[in-house]
């Protein structure tokens, strides 16, 4: 029995719920593996071979190869485990959310100064004047 997810027609958006959870189980167990010194290690001195020991499927292993984080993010990943692999290159989290988006490191900190990212056609669909927004459902209209 699937869940309503209202929530999916968020523009450019993957909602991180139980079904992406399951989905990305390993992924994000791999990325929690390089909190250890000795696996950071290890996959720096061979990605392929360590990637190899995780139960991913191949396009998970692509997109952390690929370094392509809404790519993982896609294929299950949550973006606080990715951020180990951004860590264990050496990149801050801002640089990893700059790659995301498109942006330089300091496109992506400007913006944020600025206030972030304009919430114009980053909202649900039917929000702000959309009039299928705002009708009621047939049959419920006048009723008391």
């Amino acid at each position: 029995m699937s869940l309503e997810k209202p929530y999916l027609d968020v523009p450019g958006t993957t909602i991180f719920d139980a079904e992406q959870s399951r989905l990305g189980y390993h992924l994000n167990q791999f990325c929690m593996s390089l909190m250890k010194a000795a696996n950071r290690e290890r996959f720096k001195a061979n990605e392929r071979a360590y990637l190899d020991e995780w139960p991913m499927t191949e396009e998970q292993k692509q997109a952390v190869l690929a370094r392509d984080l809404n790519r993982c993010i896609k294929a299950g990943g949550n973006i606080y485990f990715l951020a180990k692999i951004g860590a264990t290159d050496g990149k801050s989290f801002q640089q990893m959310a700059g790659s995301m988006t498109g942006m330089t490191e300091e496109e992506y900190r400007d913006m944020m100064i600025r206030g972030g990212r304009s919430a114009e056609g980053n909202r649900v669909i039917g929000e702000d004047g959309d009039a299928q927004a705002h009708r009621q459902p047939q049959g419920k209209a006048g009723k008391k």
